[in-house]
């Protein structure tokens, strides 16, 4: 399969992928940087395709996984905590309580465990959400109380998911006695999320680190759509600055140096056929969507999702995207084996960071170069 690799340069220690995923971070520091992770995840379909791609994974709920036995071991984090609750798509809860978070952050970071209380404080902003969501339902289609009630508590419990990072950075830099030293970390969500990456960046910075925090495109990089991330990048031992992108605009570009950059990777590119000439809008866990001022004409400015949650190019013309399709427009390898079935591969494949944006980010982290191959396609 195209994922394998032989290309191994040194590796001082285990990095360690909470929130896994089917393997985006894996992927792409695996095939482009040679390193290997050891992901924790909970799905159990992303369970199981992490282990077809031959990526070691740890089924277990983040938020209870005990650092102990890693301590001392781990070289590196990686982080992807989910983004549901504040994408456009999502109900926005993350949005509303980023005060909340904040606070959480900063005394995660100092050593108290906090989430409890962090639940409670986010839980009456979702279940006012909940009950005004509610009251717009038909009568005889409303939510019962405790109905409501549940699916906030759901909500705050999955919103103080990216205060995780923060108890597993104070357990690994805190660590005692001889170790593997923890020299880097790598976050991603999407860019509603950034403030909470700042205070990251603020609380890292306070210990030595040199951290960047930003949005970007994997565009830029050589990932066949758009699809702008927040991004943490930080070193305990070296400095660090975001990636310098590869590619630019349908043209092509300059990099700083006056050196060429590669034009954008389109979707007929990737997949072999389109209805655009352009790089695909961004691929999500229902399908693919673009927001914002994205390059596209406007008779095909969105794909949207079926209730099958396959991909359906809208406009004039008209192109459904496969499972396989949908990952290869995420840079993952044709062959990448998606498990679970269509839908949750959909899902997992909307879900994942693109494995070459990864691998940059990572690159800028550790100082590895990515290594100069060109991502799958469906020509391949």
């Amino acid at each position: 399969m195209a994922f394998a690799t032989s290309w191994a340069p040194q590796q001082k220690g285990i990095v360690l992928d909470g929130f896994a995923g089917p393997g985006g971070w894996s992927e792409g520091i695996r095939r482009f940087l040679g390193l290997k992770d050891v992901g924790l995840e909970w799905d159990r379909a992303a369970s199981e395709t992490r282990a077809a791609a031959g990526h070691t994974t740890i089924r277990v709920d983040v938020s209870a996984f005990v650092l102990t036995p890693l301590l001392g071991k781990v070289w590196g984090l990686l982080m992807s905590p989910p983004c549901t609750l504040f994408s456009d798509a999502g109900n926005q809860v993350g949005r509303l309580v980023l005060d909340v978070l904040a606070e959480g952050v900063r005394r995660l970071m100092a050593g108290e465990d906090c989430r409890d209380e962090m639940r409670e404080r986010v839980y009456p902003v979702a279940l006012a959400g909940q009950q005004a969501r509610n009251a717009k339902r038909p009568e005889g289609k409303r939510w019962t109380n405790d109905r409501m009630e549940a699916a906030a508590r759901e909500e705050a419990f999955i919103a103080c998911l990216i205060l995780e990072p923060a108890r597993y950075l104070h357990a690994l830099i805190t660590a005692p006695g001889p170790q593997t030293p923890f020299e880097w970390a790598a976050f991603e969500q999407v860019p509603a999320a950034l403030p909470v990456w700042q205070v990251y960046a603020q609380e890292l910075r306070a210990l030595g680190w040199s951290v960047w925090a930003g949005v970007l495109n994997s565009v830029d990089y050589g990932v066949g759509q758009s699809r702008r991330r927040a991004v943490l990048i930080a070193s305990a031992v070296r400095q660090v600055a975001p990636p310098e992108p590869t590619h630019s605009g349908l043209g092509g570009g300059e990099d700083l140096f006056g050196g060429c950059l590669a034009p954008w990777r389109t979707m007929a590119d990737v997949l072999g056929r389109g209805v655009t000439d352009r790089p695909a809008p961004t691929v999500t866990s229902g399908g693919a969507k673009t927001g914002g001022a994205e390059p596209f004409p406007t008779n095909a400015r969105k794909i949207l999702t079926d209730a099958q949650k396959r991909g359906a190019w809208t406009g004039s013309d008209s192109i459904r995207i496969n499972v396989t399709e949908a990952g290869l427009l995420q840079s993952f390898p044709a062959d990448y084996p998606w498990q679970g079935g269509k839908n949750k591969g959909h899902e997992q494949a909307g879900n994942a960071v693109p494995p070459l944006l990864a691998a940059h980010v990572v690159s800028a982290a550790t100082g590895i170069p990515v290594r100069q191959e060109q991502p799958s396609s469906a020509a391949a």
